[in-house]
């Protein structure tokens, strides 16, 4: 884990004020597609060493329903990247994670922004996460799960996972997890990093009895679990999309907001070693309730 910058820690209440809001770094947008993956990258304009972030998608949502989430954590000095695939009915839970993966050793492994002269902005491969929202938030324990081999993870004695790319994921945050085909519940017993795992109260769609709390249960390393009270599945989508008559819930700024500012503290303490935001995960927040761990 990375070293800790800030010794004393916030009050929870302080951390979701400070870290609601943008943060102090101009941001830029890129895409991922220059580089054959369909999706985008945020990061600051500037920046060495940085921490990244990839996110998963819900089932059949596109990326830009999450541009003001990455924008955000970018804002806060952390690289996000989101890639855009496996959008179809029958889109690919091992697919998706295979891409999540392919989007850390993107933006740990080339150039993002600058000039000519060299790189205005770098991302340390010792700090790498994954993230997810439904759908995205499976296939990003399913990115993370520690191999059973050299090269793959096994689950019910069917290898699922080639590693690849040499990435090492330093944490995971699961959002309203949908469970996957194959289980991230059962993939999450060879995760050995931190996990925060935000359940949705109003969730129809995955209820947390049914996701959060058995993925709490189930995971190999330090888990924490919180539940956004009045938030449904889709409280933290942007805008609109035709999928939403298929779904339960809408749009919700609220949980937005308190989503993002959980995601940019727990994501700035585990990779970027910022002790300030401890109480992101583990304090007590208003609107939520906190796990049994």
């Amino acid at each position: 884990m990375a070293s800790v910058i800030g010794s004393k820690a916030l009050a929870p209440k302080a951390v979701v004020a400070e870290l609601s809001r943008p943060g102090p770094y101009p941001v830029l947008r890129g895409e991922l597609a220059l580089v054959g993956l369909p999706g985008v990258v945020f990061t600051p304009a500037s920046g060495t060493g940085l921490p990244a972030v990839a996110f998963g998608h819900d089932w059949l949502q596109p990326a830009a329903r999450y541009l003001g989430l990455l924008r955000h954590l970018a804002s806060w000095g952390i690289v996000a990247a989101a890639p855009d695939t496996q959008r179809g009915p029958v889109g690919s839970h091992r697919g998706l994670a295979q891409d999540l993966r392919t989007a850390l050793g993107v933006v740990s492994g080339v150039r993002l922004g600058g000039t000519a002269r060299g790189a205005a902005v770098s991302v340390d491969p010792g700090k790498l996460g994954v993230a997810g929202h439904g759908m995205g938030a499976g296939s990003a324990v399913l990115a993370a799960a520690v191999p059973a081999a050299d090269t793959q993870v096994q689950a019910v004695g069917e290898p699922y996972w080639e590693v690849g790319h040499g990435v090492a994921v330093q944490a995971v945050a699961t959002v309203a997890l949908t469970d996957t085909q194959p289980s991230a519940v059962e993939a999450a017993r060879a995760v050995h990093v931190p996990g925060m795992h935000l359940a949705f109260g109003r969730d129809l769609v995955s209820p947390p009895a049914a996701g959060a709390e058995l993925l709490d249960k189930a995971w190999g390393g330090e888990s924490s679990l919180r539940t956004v009270k009045k938030a449904t599945h889709l409280g933290l989508l942007e805008g609109r999309h035709w999928s939403d008559v298929l779904l339960d819930g809408k749009g919700e700024p609220a949980t937005r907001t308190l989503v993002r500012a959980l995601l940019t503290g727990y994501l700035l303490h585990r990779l970027g070693g910022d002790g300030r935001y401890a109480a992101a995960f583990d304090g007590i927040v208003k609107g939520t309730e906190p796990g049994s761990g």
